[in-house]
């Protein structure tokens, strides 16, 4: 950093101390006193009292940035390109665009990371020590943090913050972005609006939560949404919508929510619509019984197909105690889920819907049998979605609401579903 642009911050920093200003809160007022700063100092380089600076309008990015944002991390998360950021070493701050990860030129130091990350932490209140070595968050501005500290690291701080540059509002943004084709973006509208419970599985970064929030723009705008997440992700568009997240333990070990007590609540909350961000552990038994009582619902699993994805869901409710067996949890994962979404991150950072699979409701020898609706053709280059040879459980719903499930499904075209 010039000495000027140095001193320039310093001063700053002094008149925010002197005022009582919270550059994080409130922005105008400190935007306002940096251009003031501004002023006031070129007026002294002029009269030869002050180093100059190298550009006054980059000069005052530099202080606001370091003041009120995150220094040197702020032009990545200004940068719409930029999806996500890490920092696995002081000297090593990566980050990726359109899923292809790149080794940046910013060098910070160990304080520097530190100050940064307790930045980072100090708007959602969550705490970081010894007995506490993982923490997530999210930023004021929504972005997702991840932080891990030694000696669980070897020996720096590790930080990722995840981005979202495309806030899918609904299935046509997906269209827009190429995720998905236009007629299975129209027989997913469906599926949701007839209130069919959706899976949406897929890889780390393939893009679930994105389509889970698009899905969730195909809820009917008089329903009442409540939603369930370990940290604030979600940005559904329903106008009734209660968001709820996870609470780790405080110093004594004590008042930590789980995500199982989130599903516990929200059912009593009067839901229309239940959605959980991931399902990893027990709560997915607690999300099946609701769903098979009649609630309709969504949530997101990690897994590498549509198949293990509804394996999965017939493993992850044995977490919940001795007392439940695959007897039970075998066929309410075939009554519950209707159908899984699998989404794919393909090695050029393409974000798109690999297969479309349908859950008939029928189980035998402890297998969930499912059926194919859509998958993408190994033979295609292009790889387009091709109509399968399944179809879903559940067509009288679709037919109460309006829908010709054939033509949905493309059975009545003749030009496929190459999009």
């Amino acid at each position: 950093m010039a000495v000027g642009t140095a001193q320039l911050e310093a001063e700053v920093r002094e008149l925010v101390r002197r005022r009582g200003i919270d550059p994080a809160r409130d922005t105008t007022a400190f935007r306002g006193l940096v251009a003031d700063a501004v002023i006031d100092y070129e007026e002294r380089v002029l009269r030869g009292t002050a180093p100059a600076l190298p550009d006054s309008s980059t000069a005052a990015k530099t202080v606001l940035d370091a003041v009120a944002g995150l220094g040197p991390l702020q032009v990545f998360l200004d940068d719409p390109t930029v999806e996500e950021l890490w920092i696995n070493a002081p000297g090593r701050v990566f980050v990726a665009r359109n899923g292809v990860p790149e080794l940046t030129t910013v060098l910070l130091t160990t304080d520097e990371v530190r100050d940064l990350t307790e930045r980072m932490l100090r708007p959602s209140g969550r705490r970081l020590d010894l007995s506490t070595p993982f923490v997530d968050a999210t930023l004021t501005t929504g972005e997702r943090v991840h932080v891990v500290i030694p000696d669980v690291t070897r020996s720096h701080i590790a930080v990722n913050v995840r981005k979202y540059t495309a806030r899918a509002q609904h299935l046509d943004d997906l269209v827009a972005l190429g995720t998905l084709p236009e007629r299975a973006a129209a027989f997913l509208d469906a599926v949701v609006a007839v209130g069919l419970n959706v899976v949406v599985s897929g890889a780390t970064q393939a893009g679930k939560t994105t389509m889970l929030g698009a899905l969730c723009g195909s809820i009917p705008s008089s329903q009442r949404l409540i939603t369930c997440e370990e940290v604030f992700e979600l940005q559904p568009g329903v106008r009734d919508h209660v968001g709820m997240q996870c609470r780790q333990p405080n110093l004594e070990g004590t008042g930590e929510i789980t995500l199982r007590r989130l599903v516990k609540e929200a059912l009593r909350m009067r839901p229309d619509r239940l959605v959980i961000g991931e399902v990893r552990e027990a709560e997915s038994l607690d999300l099946l019984i609701a769903l098979n009582a009649g609630l309709p619902g969504m949530g997101t699993v990690h897994a590498n197909s549509a198949r293990e994805a509804v394996h999965k869901l017939c493993i992850l409710p044995l977490l919940a105690g001795s007392n439940v067996s695959s007897t039970f949890v075998v066929p309410t994962v075939a009554s519950a889920i209707d159908i899984v979404v699998h989404m794919e991150l393909d090695r050029s950072g393409r974000r798109s819907v690999r297969e479309i699979l349908a859950v008939t409701g029928r189980a035998e020898g402890g297998v969930v049998e499912t059926s194919d609706l859509f998958h993408r053709s190994a033979t295609d280059p292009l790889g387009h979605l091709t109509r399968g040879n399944g179809y879903p459980s559940g067509e009288e719903r679709f037919e109460r609401a309006g829908h010709d499930l054939a033509a949905l499904l493309g059975d009545r075209s003749d030009d496929g579903w190459a999009a």
